[in-house]
């Protein structure tokens, strides 16, 4: 079991939880979380790069002149990739670089994850974390209060989308705010930290499995 504090907004411990690593998978899955990684960094490419094959470029399909006996090397027609303002070999076309994982698997390297933050003591769990208007000084200060650096990276956590929360941490650098339903492990490894907010955190722990079938 692994004891979790859970702060106030003043960085004052109030209450501690227990977290079963069973309900985690037991142990962190390496293997199958950099397969997970590899899949959400290549979801983010974009594979809009085209340049302009022979079969793109305006001109004639004619022979420029005949095969032999001219004197000069044979050469085909005026599009051709010899020849400037030719087509290019083998030219780059829009291709889809995203790669794809089963469902259980994603939700399991999720779980690897988190695990692997709470045995490094990378998780904080807070109490509350709304904001009646955003402001983003009140945001920097919480985050002091729960010893979190300026320059550690934070993926905060909450459970339903908070308008508030979202623009008081937007202008925070390396501080991104993320539902748990959306959170997945490519956006947990690229940081550092990860702020939940108790019912956030509560929510995760109770989600539903995903069927064996």
């Amino acid at each position: 079991m692994i004891d979790l504090a859970v702060y106030n907004r003043d960085g004052q411990e109030v209450e501690s939880l227990k977290v079963d690593e069973s309900a985690l998978g037991g142990s962190v899955r390496y293997p199958l979380l950099k397969q997970a990684i590899v899949m959400y960094h290549a979801r983010k490419r974009v594979g809009t790069a085209v340049t302009r094959d022979r079969g793109m470029v305006a001109g004639s399909t004619r022979k420029l002149f005949r095969q032999k006996g001219t004197g000069n090397a044979r050469v085909g027609n005026i599009r051709t990739a010899k020849r400037v303002g030719g087509g290019v070999t083998f030219a780059k076309s829009v291709r889809d670089f995203g790669k794809r994982m089963p469902k259980k698997q994603k939700r399991l390297a999720t779980d690897s994850a988190i695990l692997e933050k709470l045995l490094s003591n990378n998780v904080v769990v807070v109490d509350d974390l709304r904001f009646e208007n955003p402001k983003t000084s009140d945001f920097v200060s919480v985050l002091g209060n729960l010893r979190i650096a300026s320059k550690d990276s934070c993926l905060v956590t909450t459970n339903d989308m908070d308008v508030n929360l979202y623009k008081s941490a937007r202008n925070v650098s390396k501080v991104s705010v993320l539902p748990v339903a959306q959170l997945n492990a490519g956006d947990i490894c690229t940081h550092r930290k990860i702020l939940f907010t108790k019912e956030a955190f509560m929510s995760f722990l109770k989600r539903d499995k995903v069927s064996e079938n």
